[in-house]
């Protein structure tokens, strides 16, 4: 048989074993189990919330469990270990099937959620998030959602720290399906970080205190003169070339360019200062006596309309 088909079968019977469980133990608090297979048979944890109904008196009701394990799925001498549950409101199984119950017994689905998220807060969790979906209170199906504290949706943490539960409620409008994810105390998530107050960081992280005092070391010391070699010139020194030009040099390397005008601009006449004042003389000159001529006309107009 190939892989694939095993993991596939191996899924499949674990699923009905754990629906069979459900079943059977429903009234002594089923939390879920561990199946694994060992060379001795298959070795089965059962957690409960009463063992004792579990065992029952006796002894009697494990060995029809056990009998009816080995005829409906064919389990080599399966050993069941009962373990009871330290807290049943941070078992996410329990709690799904007694919310389950409660809706089945009459309560409105708001408080019975709401109280529910508020015990499994108080047990100690770190976060809860409980899941109703169905014909809640009308014909139409909806989802109904609460949750408090913190609560992983996906990930590796998702799948190795929230504990999930399912229970379903027999409604008289229909079923109601109940989802209960709870993180439990004292959990390690990825993303937490502590501060420690009264710790010297060497018993932390020795080694980046090492590499710290180093490069605080390096930054206090002197700083390094690099060894630059000079260029040689003929077996000497080379001298820095003096940048310095002459003002006598500039002054007739100016003069020589304006000089050297060329021919087309030789003839043109530049005027002086004289002319320019004389030529703005006459302009003003000008300006006057067209103001003058503007204001007797509109005299004259005015004196006619009078």
């Amino acid at each position: 048989m190939a892989d694939e088909h095993r993991f596939i079968r191996d899924g499949m019977q674990r699923s009905q074993i754990d629906e069979f469980f459900a079943e059977e133990l429903g009234r002594a608090g089923y939390g879920g189990m561990e199946v694994a297979k060992t060379p001795m048979g298959t070795q089965i944890v059962l957690k409960a919330e009463k063992p004792g109904m579990v065992i029952g008196k006796g002894g009697e009701n494990i060995r029809k469990v056990t009998s009816a394990l080995e005829e409906k799925f064919d389990l080599d001498d399966p050993q069941i270990d009962v373990q009871e549950v330290d807290e049943p409101d941070l078992n996410a199984r329990i709690v799904a099937d007694r919310l389950a119950n409660a809706l089945e017994r009459g309560w409105y689905f708001r408080k019975a959620g709401h109280t529910t998220v508020e015990r499994i807060i108080d047990a100690g969790a770190l976060g809860a998030e409980i899941v109703l979906a169905g014909k809640v209170t009308g014909a139409r199906s909806r989802v109904e959602k609460f949750n408090a504290g913190y609560i992983k949706h996906n990930g590796e943490p998702a799948e190795e720290i929230v504990d999930t539960g399912q229970g379903v409620a027999v409604m008289k409008l229909g079923t109601i399906g109940v989802t209960v994810k709870i993180i439990p105390p004292g959990a390690e998530l990825p993303d937490d970080f502590r501060v420690h107050d009264d710790m010297d960081p060497a018993e932390i992280v020795p080694d980046a205190v090492e590499a710290n005092e180093g490069v605080e070391e390096l930054l206090e010391g002197e700083p390094i003169e690099a060894d630059v070699d000079e260029p040689d010139v003929d077996g000497a020194d080379a001298e820095e070339p003096d940048l310095e030009v002459p003002e006598d040099v500039i002054e007739e390397e100016v003069i020589e360019e304006v000089d050297d005008a060329p021919e087309e601009f030789e003839d043109v006449e530049v005027p002086g200062d004289d002319e320019v004042e004389a030529e703005l003389e006459d302009l003003e000159e000008d300006v006057e006596a067209e103001a003058e001529e503007l204001l007797a006309e509109m005299d004259d107009e005015d004196g006619g309309d009078a």
